[in-house]
């Protein structure tokens, strides 16, 4: 049996690993680091562009669910973000390099794995699945759309990154550790800001200068990653109800709550290096340096890494592909990742689990397992694939796409919690007939 895998982010890294340990022999093609991006910085797999968090941790969060599947599953994406989690309060969030070093070395040492260097520019013969993720080069998508029916079979959005600062730039005294209603253990950094620096930071960080991205406008960004400058202009308080909530949060210095907050989160394990939470931006890096700097305890940060705009690209899925994540036109191509339409770490490396576990059976001449809708991995793979959406936009795991109770439930927490420990007990009966054949 074989296949191969394009791409080696956390879709492609997370497929090559389940196919591999079903005795496929794969073929994992990465362009890195004969070629790059405009938003990698290494040539490890599954390297984290934007964020370090993979969100909520919790079952009451869609997203937590979807991680414990995963987690259940023998994911290695989960078994790389379990060991090296740094703590972030209810979030699970990783260092940055440690996790892409994990992930790494997984794969590159799997003996039924060949890694390929170079970019390729269309897809070959046998099983293949494309996982080339949002930054898909100019040559391979060209001959994607080309595939998929041209015009109109991709659609695009644009996605930004935060700033990266170090510690040890980062003045203390003007700010504190904490997290939010002191739930948890004190992982955040918070810097406060009065109403009249709020103010003054509002007017300039809505005045300051853009990068040239072509072809970009405020309406074609993804609302989970909106550059802060684009919340800005929204109005004076967007911030304020946004990333710089102060709910919940005490000054020590005064005791009282303040005016507006930034919060920066560990960023590796080591703490040596922060990122401004929420702050994903395409200004000019001078620019961003200017008006952060008007954050009292950044005034004299070092930034490691400036934030970034990038165009993401991804398929018409609802169109152009099935529950399984195959192509409906040509079954032996099947897509992974942020490509499909799923939109967050966690989510595409839950898309890869479910291409190779398909794939996988496929090749072996069984027949596929059904993730249900009660499940976040069924729940996912049905939206991407069903042809009723009418405008087909990048999603994130939530609760809404889950198969409900049927049943009232008094809270919100309860119910997302019933519903989880309903999924995971669907996932428990499945656990066996999906984990038993990987046995490599």
């Amino acid at each position: 049996m074989k296949a191969t895998v394009i791409g080696a982010g956390l879709a492609g890294s997370e497929a090559a690993w389940q196919l591999a340990r079903r005795g496929v022999a794969v073929t994992l093609w990465e362009m890195k680091p004969r070629k790059m991006t405009p938003a990698h910085s290494s040539g490890l797999f599954a390297e984290l562009v934007c964020s370090n968090s993979l969100r909520g941790a919790g079952l009451e969060n869609a997203v937590g669910l979807l991680k414990e599947e995963l987690r259940q599953l023998d994911s290695l994406i989960l078994q790389a973000a379990d060991a090296t989690r740094v703590e972030a309060g209810g979030a699970l969030a990783v260092d940055r390099q440690g996790f892409a070093a994990f992930v790494t070395q997984a794969v590159r040492s799997h003996p039924n794995i060949t890694v390929q260097e170079g970019e390729i520019t269309q897809l070959p013969e046998g099983e293949v699945i494309a996982a080339t993720g949002p930054l898909t080069s100019d040559a391979l998508a060209a001959h994607l759309q080309a595939l998929t029916g041209g015009e109109g079979s991709a659609l695009h959005f644009f996605d930004a990154a935060a700033p990266l600062v170090t510690f040890e730039s980062i003045d203390m005294s003007r700010a504190w550790f904490a997290s939010r209603y002191d739930k948890g253990t004190a992982d955040y950094i918070n810097c406060a800001l009065s109403e009249d620096e709020y103010r003054a930071f509002w007017q300039e960080l809505c005045a300051a200068q853009e990068a040239e991205v072509h072809g970009f406008e405020d309406k074609q960004v993804f609302e989970g990653c909106m550059p802060v400058e684009v919340m800005a202009r929204r109005g004076e308080d967007t911030l304020r109800y946004g990333p710089l909530k102060p709910r919940g949060l005490r000054d020590p210095s005064t005791g009282r709550e303040p005016y507006a907050v930034v919060q920066l989160r560990r960023d590796n394990a080591e703490g040596s290096i922060y990122n401004l939470v929420g702050f994903q931006t395409h200004l000019k890096f001078g620019e961003q340096r200017r008006v952060f700097s008007m954050i009292p305890a950044l005034q004299n940060a070092e930034y490691v890494r400036y934030g970034v705009m990038h165009r993401n690209t991804y398929l018409d899925s609802p169109r152009l592909l099935n529950r399984y994540y195959q192509l409906k036109a040509d079954p032996r191509i099947t897509f992974a990742g942020q490509m499909t339409g799923v939109e967050g770490y966690v989510e595409s490396a839950a898309s890869g689990f479910l291409a190779a576990v398909e794939l996988a059976r496929r090749l072996a001449g069984q027949p596929p397992i059904d993730f249900p809708r009660e499940t976040a991995l069924g729940a996912l793979a049905l939206y991407i694939s069903d042809g009723t959406v009418a405008a087909f936009q990048p999603m994130n795991i939530n609760f809404g796409i889950i198969e409900p109770l049927g049943h009232r439930v008094k809270g919100k927490r309860n119910k997302n919690l019933e519903i989880s420990n309903r999924s995971l007990a669907v996932i428990g009966q499945l656990r066996d007939e999906v984990v038993k054949e990987a046995v490599y």
